[in-house]
């Protein structure tokens, strides 16, 4: 079915929520990536390296910190207006494939200012799709990734808190 798929897509990228805290959360999980998809697609439509290197610095933010700089928006005035709950945290997944956005996005200003027009749209185009993918359904290519490696290297969640224990201890 697909909401349980979509549900899954969650999980994958690390979040722990039960159906009724996702379904709570549908928009709001959302709200980040969907608010990015339109401002990435106007960068690229008007060939910007300096937009895309702006929004570089949003995804780094994003990266590198619990909350990406959107989810403050949500949490601190969008919600409010639509009466719904706060974001959790980003799992480190959802941090991880933020960075990888961030590259992404560094590398499609560069072919732009290098003046590589059609590389840059090609490459951003397939930011776009990424991003309208996650945004429409949850799933996240970069998470995906990641947890397919994380498998691979046979990492669980739970080997994965502990690890993060020994290394706070």
């Amino acid at each position: 079915m697909l909401s349980e798929w979509v549900h899954r897509n969650l999980a994958v990228q690390g979040y722990c929520l039960s159906r009724q805290e996702a379904a709570g959360l549908r928009v709001a999980l959302r709200f980040a990536t969907g608010l990015c998809l339109p401002l990435v697609a106007t960068g690229l439509a008007l060939e910007s390296p300096a937009m895309l290197l702006a929004l570089s610095g949003i995804g780094l933010v994003a990266g590198f910190t619990p909350r990406h700089p959107f989810d403050l928006l949500w949490n601190h005035g969008v919600r409010h207006l639509l009466r719904a709950p706060a974001l959790p945290p980003n799992p480190v997944r959802r941090r991880h494939a933020f960075k990888m956005g961030t590259a992404w996005l560094l590398a499609v200003a560069a072919l732009f200012a290098a003046d590589l027009s059609t590389a840059a749209v090609a490459l951003g185009g397939l930011l776009v799709a990424a991003c309208t993918l996650v945004t429409a359904t949850n799933f996240c290519v970069p998470s995906s990734l990641l947890s397919l490696l994380e498998r691979r290297r046979g990492m669980t969640a739970d080997s994965r808190k502990t690890k993060l224990r020994r290394r706070a201890a």
